[in-house]
């Protein structure tokens, strides 16, 4: 139970729902829509232990189940709706080891969010656009529009003004605490000069965070009006791609990349981001003959940060948004036409010595998800066996 979710709607429920569900049972489902659209979730059937919600409850989060603000907690009663302040949604399910029932069933979708304000946070630098039919409402023009650091100037269009502001420059601060790093900027909308002023001075708090297992993007208006709040959640720009030698000077372009068998393959997979303070390791990579499938047919190179093939080796990265490695071309590809290589890659922070980056090979009973990291599914290929060596391979 549990998971990743991505699509525009569907339906949660509890295990074995309508029968009764198992005891000491956690799942974590975290929806994710597109940018600029909320969650709305609704309860259709819940039935657990009753009371105090103290045993058997069903949670929902505002955003990224560790750090967001908790919605509510219920076991039973009326069919509640939530929606969300973002475009992410965490619900936990959790049964202690007593009484079972029933247990639950709601229904998600994405509703569109207000447009007035948008916030982006791209590898890069972030981008908040403000609408400027929203300015004139409140009797403000484009040419009012500042950013903090005024030498920062927007790009003014028929319908927007649409700000791209670096993570290190614009007068951009960079914080950082236990679980997150934050950056944040400010916008101001301010009517002219004038000693008196009649209408009050707008002010748009930006702020990019990189949270236990995602990006967040939080704009809100301040200074005596309506307060508006922008959330986004995205994930981070990852590449991954073959070399032609353990220089990693050259990337392979070629689709698909020949090769013959027992032939080293080089990889380098990198993080684009301009934060400098962050690093990635290689988790998980497993090849598979199908680029959607790597559990049916699956060759694993690595696990958990365990080698399980005894020609894999990591090379040295001058750089921590750069992890290299090499496996040979194995068995496995002398069998199949072509074959897709998935990679589990995890973000942390530099020097985070307790987060997953630094901690090796670890069985999945005692992963542990650090306070600031990221994992990222890449699929790169295909590889495909050159012709003549399928033979040379046999009378080997």
């Amino acid at each position: 139970c549990g998971g990743s979710i991505s699509d525009s709607s569907g339906m949660l429920q509890s295990p074995f729902y309508p029968g009764s569900y198992p005891n000491n049972t956690d799942c974590v489902w975290e929806i994710q829509v597109e940018n600029n659209f909320r969650v709305m979730l609704t309860f259709r059937d819940i039935a657990m232990q009753s009371g105090r919600c103290q045993y058997d409850y069903v949670e929902v989060y505002d955003g990224p189940p560790h750090s967001s603000p908790l919605l509510g907690r219920l076991c039973s009663g009326s069919f509640p709706t939530y929606t969300s302040s973002s475009n992410m949604m965490t619900v936990r399910f959790h049964s202690d080891s007593r009484y079972t029932f029933r247990g639950f069933q709601a229904h998600y979708s994405s509703i569109p969010a207000d447009h007035n304000t948008t916030l982006l946070c791209l590898p890069d630098y972030m981008r908040a656009v403000v609408s400027r039919d929203y300015l004139q409402s409140q009797g403000y023009s484009a040419q009012m529009v500042t950013l903090n650091d005024n030498r920062c100037q927007p790009t003014v269009t028929s319908h927007e003004v649409v700000f791209n502001i670096p993570y290190n420059g614009c007068g951009t601060i960079r914080e950082e605490n236990n679980d997150t790093i934050n950056y944040s900027n400010m916008i101001k909308v301010t009517s002219s000069g004038h000693i008196i002023r009649r209408k009050k001075t707008i002010h748009l708090h930006i702020s990019c965070k990189m949270l236990q297992n995602t990006w967040t993007q939080i704009m809100y208006v301040a200074e005596d009006t309506v307060d508006v709040n922008e959330n986004q959640f995205g994930r981070y720009d990852m590449h991954i791609g073959f070399y032609d030698s353990s220089s990693f000077l050259r990337q392979v372009r070629d689709s698909p990349y020949y090769i013959d068998l027992n032939q080293n393959v080089y990889v380098q997979a990198s993080l684009h981001s301009s934060d400098q303070n962050l690093t990635i390791f290689v988790d998980t990579c497993v090849a598979s003959p199908d680029p959607h499938d790597f559990n049916s047919l699956a060759y694993d190179i690595i696990r958990n940060g365990c080698v399980r093939d005894s020609s894999y080796a990591t090379y040295y990265s001058p750089y921590g948004h750069f992890a290299r490695f090499k496996f040979n071309a194995f068995e496995f590809i002398s069998r199949h036409a072509l074959v897709y290589l998935q990679c589990e890659l995890v973000v942390c922070r530099l020097g985070d010595y307790s987060s997953r980056c630094y901690r090796g090979c670890i069985s999945r009973s005692k992963r542990e998800t650090s306070s600031a990291e990221e994992k990222v599914n890449v699929v790169v290929g295909s590889l495909k066996l050159r012709e003549g060596s399928r033979n040379a391979g046999k009378v080997e």
